[in-house]
């Protein structure tokens, strides 16, 4: 069988399915009351289309239709054999083996001499900001699953996702020192680039030498 595994949401529904049989709509209210679409992206055209090619590859099975009311008719679903190998297979590998993750804030900096330092610093301003209103956000979600009594357990993504935002505003202030006391290597290259840039004297960045102090 081909694998494929590029959306979490479709281990995300193999995993609800491995607790017991569901519906989609009872699959998207579990993850939001558990709040895993704060790690998961989810919303009802996705979660359909995953639950579709799970059961054409035989990963899920419909075993019921059931009615409430005047509500449609929802199919229940229940994971296969196969299903649970494919669950444990991948969580496994999601665990154990660190995976390269091209992030667009990586991105950026890979090519951050394009934009001027002065206008650098003041986005890297902003975006400290972003990261402290975020964690600030963050702290109140965690205090209201504390008082719903949620275990650790089913918040240990948070953990590890609050220790990323506390790292990377701690990296990001330090960039900001270094940049505004002129202490970054490479920084008067950067501004000599931009000058000659704004002198209408294009140059390639390699090709340049430091201004000597």
């Amino acid at each position: 069988m081909t694998r494929r595994r590029s959306n979490p949401l479709a281990l995300a529904v193999m995993a609800l399915l491995f607790e017991r049989p569901m519906h989609p709509y009872e699959m998207a209210s579990s993850m939001r009351t558990r709040r895993k679409e704060e790690s998961i992206r989810l919303n009802y055209g996705s979660l359909y289309s995953v639950v579709e090619s799970l059961e054409k590859r035989g990963l899920i099975k419909a075993v019921e239709t059931v009615r409430e009311g005047n509500r449609p008719e929802r199919t229940i679903y229940a994971i296969t054999e196969p299903g649970k190998l494919e669950l444990f297979d991948w969580l496994s590998e999601l665990i154990s083996t660190p995976a390269k993750d091209y992030t667009g804030f990586e991105a950026g900096l890979s090519l951050l001499p394009v934009l001027p330092p002065d206008e650098v610093i003041r986005l890297l301003e902003e975006r400290r900001l972003k990261l402290e209103q975020r964690l600030h956000a963050d702290a109140a979600l965690r205090e209201l699953a504390v008082k719903q009594d949620l275990p650790r357990l089913m918040l240990i993504e948070w953990e590890y996702t609050d220790m990323l935002r506390r790292s990377e505003l701690a990296w990001v202030d330090g960039l900001i020192d270094e940049l505004r006391a002129g202490t970054f290597d490479g920084l008067d290259l950067w501004r000599l680039w931009h000058e000659r840039s704004a002198a209408g004297l294009p140059a390639g960045f390699d090709d340049l030498e430091a201004p000597t102090p």
